[in-house]
């Protein structure tokens, strides 16, 4: 084992990855150190590759470890002790490939879109905790393939009820005839995945989430909600439809989360999904149980189903019911479409807020 400062070098495929300070603890509660978090990401390798392969990939960078009190920038130009970085680094080795992405502002960058195994190391060793992927591929970064239904308890809720919303998705999505795939999000939430036909763009994409969110209202009334404000969703399970919008990600499957714990984001069975909890999963019990039940998400590729009938969905019920877009996170220019983005009780106190004003949204990138 490696001195506290000694760089070590990994076998990891055809490349040899360096692993500087490999003995620096990046989660102080549990004793976890660096080199812990590159082993974890090799023991379920397979996995997390499966999750990343050729998609365009935010990196979440903790450096100096997963600390009380860390300040979590949200810009590139305002770096603090754990950011978000949306361009693939500087000096990054050959065997890092990329993909040009197009922000809702117009801008533009060239990512990191993983392709082997090795490259998920190398970011790791970089301090990146979590990886957060689009959920297109780089030979197609405006047409997703893959339908994100986050569920995320609001306060008075907790993962059990995560759990229950996602029994009643998973039968919705049975009756489309589509399979879901689950995961924890490696906090309260749960996560489920569909592979689609990369035919449509994100804002189709977003309006099938939204559909789905509105058709579990419904079914659920009281204990799911789609609305955007948070002093409107009371105790509940919100389906956050925005992780379909551009640039918007939820973080992979294997990622580990900035948690104290060092829980990770684990595939999981529908049948498994009641009989556990976020803590089950953390960088010491992970690669044990890829070791022991492989890749619950082995299958995700094999079937891409057709949203027309959940888009569908969507028409009728901004035709008949009245209900239209929703509002976009607070970052994004006024999109076509979208109703008057302020909360509810601004608006009825000030009457005169703008559309694009809003105080309430997670960071850039949260999964």
């Amino acid at each position: 084992m490696a001195t506290k400062g000694e760089a070590i070098e990994l076998d990891v495929g055809d490349q040899v990855v360096r692993v500087s300070n490999p003995s620096k603890v990046y989660f102080p509660q549990v004793g976890i150190t660096k080199l812990e978090l590159v082993q974890h990401y090799l023991a379920c390798g397979e996995g997390i590759l499966r999750a990343l392969r050729e998609r365009p990939t935010t990196l979440e960078r903790w450096p100096g470890g997963v600390f009380e009190g860390a300040v979590i920038a949200t810009r590139a130009d305002n770096r603090g002790d754990a950011f978000y970085q949306k361009r693939v680094p500087a000096n990054a080795p050959a065997y890092v490939q990329t993909a040009h992405i197009t922000f809702p502002s117009g801008r533009t960058a060239d990512e990191i879109a993983p392709t082997s195994l090795a490259v998920v190391a190398w970011a790791a060793n970089l301090g990146t905790i979590t990886f957060h992927p689009w959920p297109v591929r780089r030979g197609d970064v405006d047409h997703p393939d893959e339908l994100r239904l986050d569920l995320d308890p609001q306060p008075g809720t907790d993962f059990a009820d995560s759990v229950v919303v996602a029994a009643e998705l998973r039968a919705l999505l049975a009756e489309l005839g589509w399979t879901g795939w689950p995961k924890t999000s490696g906090g309260r939430g749960v996560h489920i995945y569909v592979r689609i036909e990369p035919r449509w763009d994100f804002t189709a994409v977003r309006h099938a989430a939204i559909a789905i969110g509105r058709e579990l209202e419904r079914r659920m009334p009281g204990r799911v909600t789609t609305k955007w404000w948070k002093e409107e969703r009371g105790e509940t399970v919100f389906l956050d439809y925005n992780q379909n919008a551009r640039d918007r990600t939820i973080a992979s499957a294997y990622s580990v989360r900035p948690r104290p714990q060092a829980t990770v984001s684990m595939p999981l069975t529908w049948d498994e999904l009641p009989g556990v909890t976020p803590l089950d999963f953390t960088i010491r019990t992970a690669g044990a149980r890829f070791a022991e039940v492989g890749d619950r998400h082995a299958g995700i590729d094999e079937v891409a189903y057709d949203l027309t009938p959940v888009l569908e969905w969507y028409e009728r019920d901004e035709r008949d019911g009245g209900l239209g877009d929703m509002p976009y996170p607070p970052e994004y220019p006024k999109m076509p479409g979208e109703p008057k983005r302020v909360q509810p009780s601004r608006d009825t106190l000030r009457g005169k807020d703008q559309p694009g004003s809003s105080v309430e949204d997670p960071a850039p990138g949260k999964g």
